[in-house]
This record gives C-alpha cells, structure tokens and sequence, in this order.
C-alpha cells in the first residue's frame, strides 16, 4: 500500500486567515487529508459601532478603529475575524442595552459563532470537494457543544468526534475535543476519570493499534514540551521563578497520558497548549503538538508520511 500523506494543525480559534490557509494546505503541499484537531471556534466579540456621524468605530487590541464607507467596514470587519474575533455591528443604543444587561451577549455571541462556522463548512466544501481532499474537523474544549450539529451536516466534512474513522483503509483514527479541568471551566472541559471512559469506548473497537491514529486535542500528561504551560496564581497570572523566567508545570491529561501508555498506538495529534510545539515519543507512540500562533494569523501545522505502522517523517510548518 502507498504511504499516507496527512497535514494536521489544530487551535486556530476563529482566525478566518488561519482557516483559509488550512483550507489551502491540501493542495499546497499535495496531500488528501486535513485534519483540524479542536478549538476551531473564537473567544470573544468587537462592538463595531455606528456612531451619530454614521462613522463606525472598533477598539481592538487597544488601538481605535474607525470607518467610514462600506469599503473600510468590510475591511475592518475581516481584520477582527482574520484575529480570531467575532466583529458585532451595532448601535450606540443598542451597546448602551448590552452594557445594562438588557440584551442577552452569551446569545449574541453563539449565534456569530455558528454563523461563522457554517460559513467556514461551506468553504470548505467549496474548495475541498473537486480536489477530493478529506477534512476531519472536530471541537476542542473551547468549543461549545452546538457546534457539532453544524459539523455534522456537511455531506463532506467528517466530524470524527467519539467514533473510530478508516483514515485509508490501514491506519484507523480515533478522536476526542474533551480536556481534562482547565482553569477557565471550557465548555468541554471534564474530569480525567470521565476522560478515560469516553477513550476506553472507543480504544475498545479499534482494531490495530499498531498502526491507530489518537487525535486527542488535549496532550498526554507530562510530555514536555508537549503539555507545559504556565503555572497560574489563584488569580489566573503566571506565576514567576526566580530569575529563569515564567515557572512552567504539566497540565496535560491523565487520561490521555495512561491511554498512550497502556495502547502504545502509532501516533498521537494533540493541540491545546499554544506554546507546546514538539514531537515525543511515549514509548513507541509519535506524539506531536504543531503549537499555534493563531493571534498573529500565522497557521501552525505538521505534514506526517506513515507507512503501514511506522511514521516515516514528519515535517513543521509555519506560515
């Protein structure tokens, strides 16, 4: 059998140009499966308000946007999404509403996300479908559940979200968004012993391990740098030591970690921690984190050649 080609990037949490890029990985570096490994969806919404001079203004990142015809409102708008944001154009009475809990913002927000995402599945579709590029596409712990119905409703889009997917007819892949606690009580967020049950039924009909795929979002625990992150005070600061610089700990998944331990598949995908780009091996399981600087629209991803129950190569890419 041919060797298999995949690209894998993971947390690009609503960056528009991250996702196009993604989109466009398939053809540029000619392989036919995408897989998008969790936190696909933003955090937070700009007010883009209409003031009384018709002229709208954005702050964002502390600099004060304005436009003034339609031309720059678009460009301003896609600024906002290409960083991960969701742009809301409003009123000054209706901000002054939100501002006195008038309007409900958590609805607000869920609706931009979904609107967003369908956007995204049809683009998607658009440009994958006559390449006959597959993309797996699945939530991570930011993601709120209504996302999946979305995924789900594609005739193209795979969401491999607790099943077992045939990667290419040898390499079979299982998949989970869910996180062990975080300090920000994600919408996927869940205790580890909850975490291996979810694993353990799917583990339990893979057939090979040997040439099995894990696309866990959250990394195996204490795989440095895979899992390292700041550790966070009681008032979510990181914490500093000494003159080294910012005090780094695990906060990787038990679960997952006695998963890759006690199932040794061929390769784990993992995301979730931004700053925790690298490639371990946990026994003889590959595990890789591409990292992400999704902030600064730059798409992180790793290009991967398996062949039958070894991964051959593996390539970083940044761009």
């Amino acid at each position: 059998m041919a060797k298999t080609r995949l690209f894998f990037a993971t947390d690009v949490h609503g960056s528009e140009v991250c996702f196009r890029k993604f989109l466009n990985a398939g053809r540029f570096y000619g392989v036919k499966t995408l897989i998008l490994g969790g936190d696909i969806t933003g955090k937070m919404i700009v007010p883009v308000v209409k003031k009384a001079d018709g002229v709208y203004e954005a702050k964002y990142y502390g600099t004060v946007h304005k436009a003034k015809s339609e031309d720059e409102l678009n460009k301003l708008k896609r600024l906002i999404r290409d960083g991960g944001f969701y742009p809301f154009v409003t009123s000054e009475d209706e901000m002054k509403d939100l501002a006195n809990k008038n309007v409900n913002v958590d609805e607000i927000f869920k609706d931009l996300v979904l609107d967003a995402l369908r956007e995204w599945v049809k683009l998607a579709e658009e440009r994958l479908k006559p390449e006959g590029i597959k993309l797996y596409m699945t939530g991570g712990n930011d993601d709120i559940p209504e996302i999946s119905e979305i995924l789900k409703s594609s005739d193209y889009i795979i969401d491999p979200e607790g099943v077992v997917v045939d990667l290419d007819g040898e390499h079979e892949m299982i998949s989970t968004g869910y996180s062990n606690i975080t300090p920000w009580k994600c919408p996927r967020d869940i205790g580890d012993d909850e975490l291996w049950k979810i694993i353990e039924k799917m583990a339990k009909e893979v057939k090979n391990m040997k040439t099995a795929v894990f696309n866990f979002h959250v990394p195996p625990y204490d795989v440095p740098p895979l899992d390292y992150a700041p550790e966070l005070d009681e008032t979510l600061k990181p914490i500093m030591e000494g003159g080294s610089g910012l005090k780094m700990i695990p906060v990787g998944s038990k679960a997952v970690r006695k998963a890759i331990d006690e199932y040794q598949p061929l390769l784990g995908l993992h995301g979730h921690i931004h700053e925790g780009k690298g490639a371990i091996k946990v026994g003889r399981t590959m595990c890789i984190n591409p990292g992400s600087e999704y902030g600064e629209g730059i798409l992180r991803g790793v290009l991967i050649t398996m062949d039958k129950d070894q991964v051959k190569e593996y390539l970083f890419t940044s761009g």
